[in-house]
């Protein structure tokens, strides 16, 4: 294997579809697509595919793409899980034989996006690293079930992140700034959950929204914008639009009312439809204004080395 160096190291890929798995290992490298529209890196595993080992591929074998590096950037590219919602044991339901199904894994710290997609259903964008521990056996085998635990830093600038079932997910301290969350109809009384931070204990951020949409083609009030995955997530919302096919309350506990007091989901200016706080729960924060400038990009990110995206 060829020694790899800290040299920066920057690739334009030509507009087409290329399916395969990818796993990028190497840092400081950037990769530019011509456009996000004609330049695609797809592939089609899902959760609830075969496997000799434990009956089932599982969530975080299932990537189209892997991010298992620092200093990494994308610009101008369309990252998708195409193995669809799949076929339904129950008349009208969608998804329920395909599971989750990973456009990204991005476990890695400095990381950047920027005029990039994200096209999947269940939890199309996982934000590395992996919690403490898993909830059920064998829900983290994959490629960092073993790794150590660190907490990156991404941020998504100008991106366009569609799914339906959890497709923001994961424990990294993540900024999104001028992005669409996009939630797809599957014909359920609720279609879609947007985030699913599971922040870890005593981490200082989660997820940042800073002046996103909330679109999607659902009815109206059929979404939420995050439920907790974990106890301790955090999701702030700075002056994002919020559509009409969100729930009037927002924000959902995942049947867990003892996190109502270890969770950290708040608001500030939320213009929109459905972004009226006066609907929302007791347990989702009102910023002040003092408050909201604890949670500008250079705070939420810089950490201890300055970094500046």
């Amino acid at each position: 294997m060829p020694e790899i160096t800290a040299a920066p190291i920057c690739l334009y890929i030509h507009k087409g579809t290329y399916k395969e798995q990818l796993t990028i290992q190497v840092p400081f490298l950037t990769l530019i697509g011509d456009s996000a529209e004609t330049t695609i890196l797809t592939f089609d595993l899902y959760a609830r595919m075969p496997s000799e080992d434990t009956g089932k591929l599982g969530t975080f074998r299932s990537y189209s793409c892997l991010i298992d590096t620092h200093d990494f950037t994308a610009r101008n590219l369309t990252f998708e899980n195409s193995s669809g919602q799949g076929k339904s044991r129950f008349k009208g339901k969608a998804g329920s034989e395909t599971g989750q199904a990973l456009a990204l894994y991005v476990d890695g710290d400095r990381i950047m996006f920027e005029g990039c997609r994200f096209l999947g259903n269940q939890d199309t964008l996982f934000t590395g690293p992996l919690p403490p521990e898993e909830i059920e056996k064998n829900g983290f085998i994959g490629p960092k079930q073993h790794a150590a635990r660190v907490n990156g830093r991404h941020c998504y600038r100008n991106c366009y992140i569609e799914g339906n079932i959890d497709f923001i997910f994961g424990c990294a301290t993540a900024y999104f700034e001028n992005c669409e969350f996009f939630s797809k109809f599957i014909n359920r009384e609720i279609n879609s959950y947007v985030t699913a931070a599971a922040t870890p204990e005593g981490q200082t951020y989660g997820y940042v929204m800073e002046r996103c949409h909330f679109t999607g083609n659902c009815p109206p009030h059929s979404v939420y914008m995050g439920r907790p995955w974990w106890d301790y997530a955090k999701t702030v919302l700075l002056n994002c639009h919020i559509g009409g096919h969100i729930c009037r309350e927002g924000w959902h506990d995942w049947n867990k009312p003892h996190a109502h007091n270890t969770v950290f989901y708040a608001e500030y200016g939320s213009p929109g439809p459905s972004g009226g706080m006066n609907l929302r729960p007791d347990w989702i924060l009102r910023l002040t204004k003092e408050q909201y400038l604890n949670y500008t990009i250079t705070k939420v990110l810089s950490g201890s080395d300055g970094w500046n995206p």
